[in-house]
């Protein structure tokens, strides 16, 4: 992927401000963020048609439709591209930080996807950006630390053979210290402005694991208390999925199956939800249910590498299911 080949003479404030211009809903009316957002990583990231539609796993004609329309609005609003006033400014800001954090996320999903993982180091590009311009807003602040400290693991992520590793079993030698030293450095400095916010706390929570020296130094209580804290600001079934993951480690599996239990329906197309109920299920010794969540997560895995970690449980299944045949012979 490429970095976007910007006139000559623009600064990081003509990039900032294209950015907000072209994210905000009151710069732009009746243009919703699927237009938005992909016009934005158009023309400030210099992102292709065809990997802005893969980044939002749509055709690229229906992407360019989307793009069209947009600039369609655009021209029609006759939208000024200049720097906002006070009151636009925390909307705008907003905006364009769902926007990178949408294409971060992207990247990370997509494991070691050549086409797709340079996303996230395009985020990162446009974080830093945002907060060379805005040096005293907090969530900016947070949200580039959350995002250093997720691609600080990396390395850690996939084995030799590009399968995915758990955060549990990471090699914590092969996170990247430098992005670690930087991120924390963030959340340090957010915080003293004393107006957390969702970025701010999920910042916190991967700083909590990026200052556990190993898997079982966790403090899995402050980020159960970090995720409550988040449900409040920004409540998600995604959110609460997440925060199962710390209530099983203190509670056990049953607790956390409970808790993600009503979360089926809003989750159903999700591939995690079914991963991690079916791991919580696979604990429990609910073996039949386990597989029957492992292939309704296969039936949606979004890469390779998430359909063979699946597999994988699988395959421990059928295998455990012929040595207890074998034994009852």
């Amino acid at each position: 992927m490429r970095k976007a080949n910007w006139p000559s003479g623009w600064t990081v404030r003509t990039i900032a401000t294209m950015c907000c211009g072209c994210c905000s809903s009151a710069a732009i009316p009746n243009c919703h963020p699927p237009s938005r957002f992909p016009l934005a990583l158009r023309i400030v990231s210099g992102l292709t048609v065809p990997q802005i539609a893969r980044a939002f796993l749509v055709s690229e004609a229906a992407m360019e439709q989307r793009i069209t329309r947009a600039k369609g609005r655009i021209a029609k609003a006759e939208v000024p591209f200049e720097a906002p006033g006070p009151a636009e400014r925390a909307e705008r800001l907003a905006a364009v930080a769902a926007m990178i954090y949408l294409l971060f996320n992207e990247g990370y999903s997509a494991g070691n996807d050549p086409e797709r993982a340079p996303l996230c180091d395009e985020a990162i590009r446009l974080a830093r950006l945002l907060l060379r311009l805005f040096q005293t807003e907090p969530e900016i602040m947070a949200l580039t630390a959350l995002m250093l400290l997720q691609q600080s693991r990396l390395r850690a992520r996939f084995d030799t053979q590009g399968e995915v590793i758990l955060l549990d079993d990471q090699d914590r030698g092969h996170w990247d210290a430098k992005l670690i030293s930087e991120g924390l450095a963030l959340v340090d400095k957010a915080l003293r402005h004393n107006r957390p916010g969702p970025y701010h706390v999920q910042a916190a929570i991967a700083a909590t694991h990026s200052r556990a020296a190993s898997a079982g130094e966790t403090d899995w209580a402050n980020i159960d208390h970090l995720y409550r804290a988040l449900e409040q600001m920004q409540p998600s079934p995604v959110v609460t999925l997440n925060r199962a993951v710390a209530v099983a480690k203190l509670e056990g599996p049953a607790a956390a199956l409970a808790l993600i239990d009503p979360l089926e329906k809003p989750l159903s197309g999700y591939f995690y939800y079914f991963g991690t109920r079916g791991a919580f299920l696979l604990q429990l010794g609910r073996n039949q249910e386990a597989r029957t969540a492992f292939d309704r997560a296969i039936s949606l895995a979004n890469t390779p590498a998430e359909a063979t970690h699946i597999r994988r449980h699988l395959d421990r299944l059928t295998q455990d299911a012929k040595e207890k045949a074998k034994e009852s012979i």
